[in-house]
């Protein structure tokens, strides 16, 4: 499906009322992401993968500025991202299933690990979060979430980093592991179920694995 000039793959699971999992893509894996799911030997779910995306202005929460010399602004575009996420992009897939789904969870990579964590700041639908080599390096958002009332957040969050993220020059990339860490401590410690993973490389390497990954811890924990 094409909404609001975003792509919409739907993967569908056997049973139709399996957990439904939203994950927004830099790119389009063309079905690869969920083939890696089932090998890994996911419990039956639908994936939603989401690409076309604005992805520095969608998936930020705030507006900032470049962080390199050779990079690009953030617009701070999430929550008008997720009011089309809520409101067109779920709605139409749920009709596509003509099904209503036992629950919706949501993953992502990078850009797309972050928006996942602040989505559920902003909504009570995702009952679970994979946030796989998020970007919580972001600036001022460490202090947004641990200021955040957990009571409100999923039950079950996902953390994952590659070994290397955070050996950068770039001062605002240097912070992820800890910012990841401490947010991952800080949930668990207000006793949300959650796991910080951590495996080989950098944040370019295996992303479709550390994406299954994420997923399918999600998907078991909310059994």
């Amino acid at each position: 499906m094409k909404i609001q000039g975003k792509t919409v793959d739907v993967f569908k699971a056997e049973n139709l009322s399996a957990p439904l999992v939203i994950l927004n893509n830099y790119m389009k894996s063309n079905g690869e992401i969920y083939k890696k799911c089932k090998e890994l030997g996911c419990p039956d779910f639908t994936l939603v993968e989401i690409s076309g995306l604005n992805w520095d202005d969608d998936m930020s929460p705030w507006a900032i500025p470049p962080i390199s010399e050779n990079d690009t602004p953030c617009g701070g575009k999430a929550d008008a991202y997720l009011e089309l996420l809520l409101n067109e992009i779920i709605p139409a897939v749920k009709a596509e299933l003509n099904a209503e789904p036992r629950s919706i969870m949501l993953a992502g990579y990078s850009l797309a690990g972050l928006f996942a964590l602040y989505a559920v700041t902003k909504c009570d639908l995702f009952t679970a979060v994979a946030s796989c080599s998020g970007s919580m390096w972001f600036p001022d958002f460490k202090e947004y979430i641990t200021k955040f009332d957990t009571t409100k957040l999923p039950r079950a969050i996902y953390f994952s980093l590659g070994d290397r993220e955070a050996r950068t020059k770039n001062k605002t990339l240097q912070t992820v592991e800890d910012h990841t860490r401490a947010i991952e401590k800080h949930l668990a410690e207000s006793g949300i179920n959650t796991v910080f993973e951590l495996n080989k490389g950098n944040h370019f390497q295996q992303g479709t694995l550390r994406t299954a990954k994420g997923i399918k811890w999600i998907l078991e924990e909310s059994k």
